[in-house]
């Protein structure tokens, strides 16, 4: 097991960057995106490369998180670990903020840097209309570089969210190359959507507001190995 996120990362996405490692649905709007490795790396590398060239944020620095499951949250939250930064969920001091539109009232309680609000829309369109005090996270983040090299250290939180995921993977039956469709609803801690399959090189089929009518057909479109709603 490497000892950080990011090394997690690129040893899922390195046997095959080109296979769909993140897919994501959501039942309510009928979309469907689908991210190879390279996809997501490339998303993973320009979000820290904006925390580090335009934030200057990096270890030992926190970044507040509060956005659902998502294939946009994965990239936030590994391009967060990627710059070795701390993530949290409750309210405290942070140096930066990412919101989801729906939830910008709330995102304004904590004191903070730089905000970034996400619309969380298909086709990663941006938002219609920015928050005041915000900056659009697409359109912001489409600017930076493709590649980023990771801190080889990784940061504070790595160890013990790896060692969560491990276990995680190991109760929740994830074995090594699964495919694994996974219920937002259900699973809604990253551990247990994002890190738990990546610690197992297993890819991930995420779904949104999951109609439980159409996870059969999907297990077979999708080559689904376990299902887990």
């Amino acid at each position: 097991m490497a000892d950080n996120i990011a090394r997690v990362f690129a040893d899922a996405t390195m046997p095959d960057p080109a296979r769909p490692l993140l897919t994501w649905y959501d039942d309510a709007t009928g979309e469907r995106t689908e991210l190879s490795g390279a996809t997501l790396a490339n998303w993973v590398a320009k979000t820290a490369n904006m925390l580090v060239d335009e934030i200057g944020a990096g270890p030992g620095e926190s970044a507040g998180v509060l956005l659902p499951p998502h294939w946009q949250t994965a990239a936030v939250l590994l391009g967060c670990w990627a710059a070795g930064l701390t993530v949290t969920d409750g309210p405290a001091p942070v140096e930066v903020l990412f919101a989801a539109a729906d939830r910008v009232t709330e995102a304004e309680a904590w004191p903070s840097g730089e905000r970034y609000a996400l619309a969380l829309a298909p086709f990663a369109l941006p938002l219609r209309e920015v928050p005041v005090g915000f900056a659009d996270y697409v359109v912001s983040v489409r600017a930076h570089g493709d590649h980023f090299t990771p801190y080889p250290r990784g940061g504070p939180q790595d160890a013990e969210l790896l060692a969560r995921a491990v276990t995680r993977a190991t109760e929740l039956g994830i074995a090594r190359g699964d495919r694994v469709l996974l219920d937002a609803a259900a699973h809604p801690d990253p551990v247990d959507w994002l890190l738990a399959p990546l610690t197992a090189r297993a890819t991930i089929v995420l779904c949104a507001n999951l109609d439980q009518s159409r996870v059969d057909a999907r297990v077979t479109t999708e080559k689904v190995t376990l299902a887990l709603t």
